[in-house]
């Protein structure tokens, strides 16, 4: 059940799994901070929260934890495109999107919930 999660205009409800089949969710929110520490807390939060839905039930995908720092510390300039297409990849094959309270703070955690929004995903905040 989740209990603290709340989707615009509907109540939470309980993740049912239908037959042998997870249901999915990605999770958006800001990565890069003003340093590696900044970047680090980002990460630790989104993984908290990916761990908080798992027990909830969902299949989680967290892209934070999925490329924590393969751009390398102090490396904040790795091709966006490449990530951001990818993640985009990996919310099409989701069944809702999970937005973390900082996501307004992030450029591609707000694509992220445009594609989702388009593609008709459940959407669920923080």
């Amino acid at each position: 059940m989740i209990e603290y999660y709340c989707k615009v205009n509907e109540a939470p409800k309980k993740i049912e799994i239908k037959g042998n089949k997870m249901r999915v969710i990605y999770v958006a929110g800001k990565y890069t901070g003003n340093s590696d520490w900044e970047t680090y807390n980002n990460i630790h939060h989104a993984k908290v929260e990916a761990r908080k839905l798992w027990n909830t039930g969902w299949a989680t995908i967290c892209p934070h934890a999925n490329s924590a720092f393969f751009g390398g510390e102090g490396s904040h300039e790795v091709d966006r495109m490449k990530w951001l297409e990818g993640d985009f990849e990996f919310i099409r094959r989701s069944d809702a999107i999970f937005m973390l309270s900082n996501y307004r703070e992030s450029q591609g955690a707000l694509e992220e919930l445009k594609l989702a929004q388009e593609l008709g995903l459940e959407v669920y905040y923080e």
